[in-house]
């Protein structure tokens, strides 16, 4: 087992990584102090792991919320299953919500935890690798809104996340492409080294490579704890960890969270935050060759044919990152160097829409 921190001073927690650990007592006993506790899970995952979950919690008092799985069921109904749970079997203030599966299913446990008598405490237990490396960490829980990608939510911090990457061989091989999306936007946003490494062992890891996938759960862990230590309320470098999300964020809202996983969107969302950063002079044509060819290569589309420009613009005007009523993107000066900008040209934007998107 490996083990990071998120250091937030008072809120800090431990990342801890390895195999098999969400089947150890030893995890939860030193690192979760509730007796009654709120598992949350899907469908899907549930039946995988939620008995070996359960037995690792004992003596506790553990009580199962089991949510239907996928995008489109992150909403604020189904938030309100998790605390008609809570409160149906009179959870208190001292209980603590543990989320059992992806990034849907900790964003919504997550802000169910920060929502139910002001605060309960809360665990990350991620299945996916997407989770793992990304949304697990940081503090940022929330649901979908017909009109945008999580518009809902607050910041609530886990006291731990656990991510056993055991769980890994038994993700659909479409939801490892997925969660590659989220480590390549690693490498760009602050690491050449890193997302070097990964063109080279790309194939390893889409082959479910054990020591492959440990090593990008690990750095990609370092990178976004490191972020959201110095910057955790997106004031300032946590908004980089968005590089591709405001045009991926516009494709999922505008297909119902239904047609693309999140990863495959951001996926897109990548290439198109390197060819406005091209459009705008910022990246260099080989660089930008490079981004496309990696995300292609991960499995990742890059062009999606079933958004129009105009709609995706729409979408993109209520990112959260508007300010003043102008739309601010995620570029690129190279690869590793990614910074906020809202100073680019309309044209620019319109041109890069219009490359990759078609409806």
């Amino acid at each position: 087992m490996e083990t990071l921190r998120v250091e937030l001073g008072s809120r800090s927690y431990p990342i801890l990584i390895g195999q098999g650990l969400l089947g150890e007592s030893s995890v939860f006993e030193q690192h979760l102090q509730a007796r009654d506790l709120l598992v949350v899970s899907n469908t899907v995952v549930a039946p995988l792991y939620l008995n070996a979950l359960d037995a690792a919690l004992q003596p506790r008092r553990v009580i199962a919320a089991i949510l239907p799985d996928g995008e489109s069921h992150k909403t604020l109904a189904s938030v309100a299953r998790i605390l008609d749970v809570l409160v149906a079997n009179r959870l208190g203030r001292d209980c603590a919500v543990v989320a059992l599966g992806g990034g849907v299913v900790g964003d919504m446990a997550g802000f169910a935890a920060a929502t139910y008598q002001r605060g309960v405490a809360f665990v990350q237990v991620p299945t996916t690798l997407l989770a793992q490396v990304d949304s697990s960490v940081g503090g940022k829980t929330g649901v979908n809104h017909p009109g945008g990608k999580n518009l809902i939510g607050a910041f609530h911090q886990p006291v731990a996340v656990v991510a056993d990457t055991a769980t890994l061989t038994t993700l659909p091989p479409r939801e490892l492409r997925a969660g590659l999306a989220e480590v390549i936007k690693y490498g760009l946003i602050c690491d050449a080294d890193f997302f070097a490494w990964l063109e080279a062992h790309l194939d390893a890891l889409l082959a479910g490579d054990a020591a492959a996938l440990a090593h990008v759960v690990r750095r990609s862990c370092e990178i976004k704890a490191e972020i959201v230590g110095r910057d955790e309320r997106e004031h300032g470098d946590r908004a980089l960890l968005n590089l591709g999300h405001t045009f991926g964020h516009a494709v999922e809202s505008a297909t119902g969270y239904r047609e693309w996983l999140h990863g495959e969107a951001i996926g897109a969302g990548l290439v198109m935050a390197a060819r406005m950063s091209r459009e705008s002079g910022h990246l260099a044509a080989g660089e930008l060759e490079r981004v496309t060819q990696l995300v292609a290569r991960a499995g990742l589309p890059t062009h999606i044919s079933s958004v129009q420009p105009t709609v995706a613009l729409d979408y993109m005007r209520i990112d959260k990152k508007v300010q003043a009523g102008r739309i601010r993107l995620v570029l690129l000066r190279g690869i590793g160097s990614a910074f906020v900008t809202a100073e680019y040209g309309e044209p620019a934007l319109h041109r890069t829409l219009e490359a990759h998107l078609s409806g």
